[in-house]
């Protein structure tokens, strides 16, 4: 009885909350109004003290509540609403988002068309400036860093459905059975990267990430630093790479990793100086945890149906430095290390 629930419910909505405040009432308002009769939403807190998931509770009934008495994050969040979840279908949105209509529909109709396609990702625009985007999707450079495809941009850039390097853990659907066959999101992750390493995996496994530019979401984003975020991205990025590709492909990618080393120290000294020990903490975590990331590497190849090199070739090589700064030093760092890494990317192409 259970499993004929699950095949009649097609699409679970997951959203974690953690003091989400007045925009997790809009962003619930916005999905129930577009969601289908066989639908489901599943609210997960992440013990929050704002109040916030109490209020929901007694404003939205139709949603499924699953408290937690500690803060899991947001990777092993959304593993715990998936352990609940009944959807073929699971789509992730986070809790300061706006759902247009037909937003999870054109998703779900994406994947549907393209057997290969995996997971499904929205436009996402900015809902303090709906006119503008920001992202279409990831932009996946072959070194582990990630930006947002098309930030800035206007809201009319990006009218095609596209292959990209990753979805957005902002709003993204992906089908049930592929979740479950990679074992669900990296719960060592807890926060940043976790979307992208997704992604990969599901990449390795011979599936596709599609941009979907019909499916409109509206995102409450500002480009913050908190004090412990070099910490988890450049740890994570680290862990993602570990996993996913093989001893000799690192080594034929290690010229480009020292030059992104370069790039993340230079935006750490100009924009995060007084977090700068994170990164050297991040590398101590790595090395602390290596029979874990063993572990985990050897249940990520066992997924393999893709080579490296296909991988690498599909990665961008080109940054977007536009999303740090502005004007002359965005050139400059153009004018350097594009070329570079165009050729450590050639280069690695031929040794792997």
């Amino acid at each position: 009885m259970k499993e004929e629930s699950k095949q009649m419910t097609r699409a679970s909505v997951i959203i974690v909350n953690y003091n989400g405040g007045e925009l997790l009432k809009r962003c619930l308002q916005s999905i129930l109004e577009a969601l289908g009769p066989n639908d489901e939403v599943i609210l997960v807190d992440n013990a929050s003290v704002d109040g916030s998931a109490e209020a929901v509770g007694a404003a939205f009934p139709a949603i499924r509540f699953l408290p937690s008495a500690v803060n899991l994050g947001f990777s092993a969040g959304n593993n715990l609403g998936v352990e609940q979840a009944r959807g073929t279908y699971l789509a992730f949105i986070n809790p300061d988002t706006v759902a247009e209509q037909g937003w999870l529909d054109n998703l779900i109709a994406a994947l549907e068309a393209d057997p290969q396609a995996g997971l499904a990702t929205p436009k996402i625009l900015l809902l303090n400036d709906p006119q503008r985007i920001n992202t279409c999707g990831h932009l996946v450079h072959y070194t582990g860093l990630t930006l947002c495809r098309g930030m800035g941009q206007p809201r009319t850039a990006f009218p095609d459905l596209a292959e990209v390097g990753g979805v957005s853990g902002a709003a993204f659907v992906m089908r049930r059975e592929l979740f479950l066959q990679l074992g669900g999101f990296d719960e060592a992750f807890f926060m940043y990267m976790e979307d992208v390493d997704l992604s990969l995996r599901a990449r390795l496994a011979g599936y596709r990430c599609l941009y979907v530019p019909s499916a409109i979401i509206f995102h409450s984003y500002t480009l913050r630093f908190r004090w412990t975020k070099t910490f988890y991205q450049e740890r994570n990025r680290y862990l993602m790479l570990l996993k996913t590709f093989r001893w000799p492909t690192l080594l034929a990618l290690f010229p480009a990793l020292l030059l992104a080393e370069v790039i993340t120290w230079g935006f750490i000294l100009l924009r995060d100086r007084p977090n700068r020990s994170n990164k050297v903490r991040a590398w101590l975590w790595l090395l602390n945890h290596r029979n874990a990331i063993m572990a985990s590497r050897r249940r990520v190849q066992a997924l393999r149906a893709v080579q490296d090199r296909e991988l690498i070739a599909q990665a961008a090589y080109i940054l977007d430095f536009e999303q740090a700064s502005q004007g002359f030093l965005a050139w400059v760092a153009h004018w350097i290390f594009d070329p570079l890494f165009w050729l450590f990317q050639r280069l690695a192409l031929k040794l792997i």
